[in-house]
């Protein structure tokens, strides 16, 4: 978020002032929870971070204040939600090298478990299922380029301003056609989002699917009844459906087991 000078030449960013927005345990709780792209309410936030509607008001007007997140009024009612996609990357790629927090309760290790078996990374699908999402549509050539895999010697290398599309993935011609009989309409994209993005999952340390592609698949996926959300903020369920869906569209064998 550089600031624009005159003449249209863009400033140095301010990294210190979001990683201390960030840094705060409260504030990365709100952000985490707003990471699946929903809105939420402050009380709910409150909960998520355990704090008092009073502190959390707080921590809410310095996130805002810092262009982390923006407010959605509903009359006397007001949400909460990212402004966009790149904080979610931003703290996806921040857990990659972060240290695991201490589970402490078995309601804790339930929702630790239940995260990294599928959640959303704001609009699209990670986890272990997005992983093998990913996976399943390379074995089955709707994607082609890189292998998935994340190699930390490897990774971004030289060119950090490159996250998320320093290697290449393509959408094949039988991909292309998979994707039309599935109901996604590659053609239909917004121009100004990349097609074909990737993030390192911090909980299976592969790629994920992003991009507008991820998402589209993704809400594809809960139009069809493929996915349902959780009870807890990020965390989705596959469905029987879901599970027979994936199957046949892109040849992925999965289990519901715990869903």
């Amino acid at each position: 978020m550089g600031k624009e000078e005159p003449g249209g030449v863009r400033g140095q960013t301010d990294i210190a002032r979001a990683a201390a927005l960030i840094a705060d345990p409260s504030r990365a709780r709100i952000l985490k929870a707003l990471s699946d792209g929903r809105s939420l309410s402050a009380s709910l936030l409150a909960e998520e971070a355990g704090v008092t509607p009073q502190t959390v008001s707080a921590h809410l007007t310095k996130l805002v204040d810092g262009q982390l997140i923006t407010v959605e009024r509903f009359g006397r009612q007001r949400n909460y939600r990212l402004t966009g996609p790149e904080v979610t990357e931003a703290l996806e790629a921040l857990a990659v090298i972060a240290p695991p927090l201490k589970v402490s309760s078995l309601r804790e290790s339930n929702r630790a478990n239940a995260l990294r078996r599928s959640r959303t990374c704001y609009d699209h699908l990670a986890g272990a299922l997005g992983v093998a999402l990913m996976r399943a549509m390379l074995d089955d050539g709707v994607l082609s380029g890189h292998d998935g895999g994340y190699d930390p010697d490897e990774a971004v290398r030289d060119r950090p301003a490159a996250y998320g599309h320093d290697l290449e993935y393509r959408i094949t011609e039988r991909g292309a056609r998979r994707l039309a009989e599935y109901g996604v309409d590659i053609d239909q994209f917004p121009h100004r989002r990349a097609v074909i993005r990737y993030c390192v999952d911090w909980s299976e340390r592969q790629h994920h699917l992003s991009g507008a592609l991820g998402a589209a698949i993704t809400a594809r996926m809960f139009a069809l009844d493929w996915l349902r959300y959780g009870v807890s903020p990020r965390v989705v369920h596959l469905t029987d459906a879901g599970a027979e869906g994936l199957q046949r569209t892109f040849g992925m064998t999965t289990t519901n087991e715990g869903q």
